[in-house]
């Protein structure tokens, strides 16, 4: 059974860091896209970025951009989303997901973890 579990969610500052992390378990790691999400409360689960099988390529959306980047470490099975500058508004559950092909939008991946709570104070 494939499984991912998220880490490193909690509480901080505006302006302070996370880095939240997924280990994946049960798949060829290294075959799958890992993409990012997150949602809050009465809004839809919202794309954050992705990266490529191997990790040579990145995305991020314009939203999270500069703040927000993507990594991965395949021989650890790990991908990593570092959050800097955090603001309020990114308080929400974040998940990870992976899919052999990955893509923009939830209904593209076909693993998911449970999430991990980030919540930022003003």
């Amino acid at each position: 059974q494939v499984q991912l579990v998220e880490s490193g969610g909690g509480l901080v500052q505006a302006g302070g860091s996370l880095r939240l992390s997924c280990v994946a378990s049960g798949l060829t790691f290294s075959n799958y896209v890992m993409g990012w999400f997150r949602q809050a409360p009465g809004k839809e689960r919202e794309f954050l970025g992705s990266i490529s099988r191997i990790g040579g390529s990145t995305y991020v959306k314009d939203f999270v951009e500069g703040r927000f980047t993507i990594s991965r470490d395949n021989a650890k099975n790990t991908a990593f989303l570092q959050m800097d500058s955090l603001k309020p508004e990114d308080t929400a559950t974040y998940y990870c997901a992976a899919d052999t092909r990955g893509g923009s939008n939830w209904n593209e991946y076909d693993y998911w973890g449970q999430g991990t709570q980030v919540t930022v104070s003003s």
